[in-house]
């Protein structure tokens, strides 16, 4: 199934490559992106609390980013990822003895990008900059199906980036982030159940002691829509 959703991935990257090498973009400002991520994927909870990117597995998806200014702008992604963890390393021994998961994640959520950089073409009296590094927060949503009890919970999406713009109307990024969930159910699988589910029996509220994952994606917008013409005089 994974390998199914990445080649339509790649498949849906090699046409935005084609189109956009077809356009010809005249210094426009676009109010619109849209295309598509790859890159790994990493579980935080009881069976992984201190090793980043620990058991990185696949995660692909697409992406949209409306455009409010150079300096802002809302991005909304659809994802799917695999999150792995395993206690076999650990100091300490759960009464059950080690265990492991691995099950996937289908993530949905919109952020606020805030760029360091008026974020442009780097032509134009707005003084733009091709590359630019940015901040971002939102909100989500979490859907883990089978094995065991299907898992629907709200996540907190938070990161770092950086983009750049190759071509007039083809963007690339690179961004990190974190999805804080409020489950802590993700690591819950049908052969650790209910081992890795509050093993410790530490209360917890809110984000406390919670599930989490984060994502290493690389990424190719195409720009749609233009704002207006560049004034000719």
């Amino acid at each position: 199934m994974m390998g199914r959703v990445f080649m339509r991935v790649v498949a849906v990257g090699a046409l935005i490559v084609c189109l956009a090498g077809s356009v010809r973009a005249d210094n426009l400002e676009y109010r619109y992106e849209v295309g598509v991520m790859i890159g790994g994927s990493s579980y935080y909870g009881d069976a992984n609390y201190s090793s980043p990117m620990k058991n990185m597995n696949l995660m692909g998806g697409i992406v949209g980013r409306y455009n409010i200014n150079p300096r802002m702008a809302v991005k909304g992604s659809l994802a799917i990822a695999g999150i792995s963890g395993s206690t076999a390393d650990f100091d300490n021994r759960f009464p059950g003895g080690d265990v492991d998961f691995t099950r996937t994640v289908y993530d949905l959520g919109a952020q606020l990008e805030c760029h360091f950089l008026a974020y442009g073409d780097g032509s134009g009296y707005k003084r733009t900059h091709r590359l630019s590094p940015y901040i971002f927060a939102g909100a989500g949503l979490t859907f883990a199906p089978e094995p065991a009890d299907n898992v629907f919970t709200m996540n907190l999406p938070v990161g770092v980036g950086v983009k750049y713009k190759i071509a007039p109307r083809i963007n690339l990024g690179c961004e990190l982030s974190f999805r804080f969930t409020l489950s802590d159910d993700l690591d819950v699988t049908k052969e650790t159940a209910p081992i890795l589910n509050d093993p410790y029996g530490i209360k917890s509220k809110g984000f406390k002691n919670k599930d989490s994952y984060s994502f290493l994606s690389l990424s190719v917008t195409y720009d749609l829509s233009p704002k207006y013409r560049k004034c000719n005089n």
